[in-house]
């Protein structure tokens, strides 16, 4: 099956077929299994292993990646959904506010923006720590932090407004 995955700026075209995994042309043998009791799985690329935790985003298609402690928003759409969004004339990128949420449960380390900055999308904007790792949220989108909800040291809940922004 063939993907059109975008990180950042950066288009891939993304076929697998089975184990055999082809990224711009080049393949590669690919392997994803889950660790039972877990929402970690391990990716296998070739001979190296590397851990990711995926979760789905707002949008379809949308998903936050971490992989070996590094946070990335990805887009990864089948051919057909693609067509469809450029049928539709659906923007690839989210509109209206990009609120800053909680991925998992977990503990603020540190907030490194205040109220009235203005960000980059790629921008790192909160430190908290789940499951013994320190995991650096990002903004999705160019905006301004409206309001910071999120406190160093305070515990909080999946799903919960860290920071409300105002998309550009």
């Amino acid at each position: 099956m063939k993907y059109h995955v975008r990180i950042g700026d950066e288009q891939l075209e993304v076929d697998i077929d089975g184990e055999t995994v082809t990224v711009d042309g080049t393949s590669v043998l690919a392997h994803v299994e889950d660790l039972p009791g877990t929402p970690v799985q391990l990716l296998t690329v070739g001979r190296e292993i590397h851990r990711i935790l995926a979760r789905r985003g707002v949008a379809k298609g949308q998903y936050d990646l971490s992989l070996n402690g590094y946070r990335f928003v990805i887009e990864a759409l089948d051919e057909r959904s693609k067509v469809i969004r450029e049928l539709s004339g659906v923007a690839g990128r989210p509109a209206g506010p990009a609120h800053l949420v909680a991925p998992m449960p977990g503990l603020i380390v540190r907030v490194s923006v205040k109220e009235g900055d203005r960000v980059r999308a790629g921008q790192g904007l909160v430190v908290m720590e789940a499951m013994k790792m320190e995991n650096e949220l990002r903004a999705t989108v160019d905006g301004t932090v409206r309001r910071v909800l999120a406190l160093p040291g305070g515990a909080v809940e999946k799903g919960a407004i860290l920071l409300e922004m105002e998309a550009e």
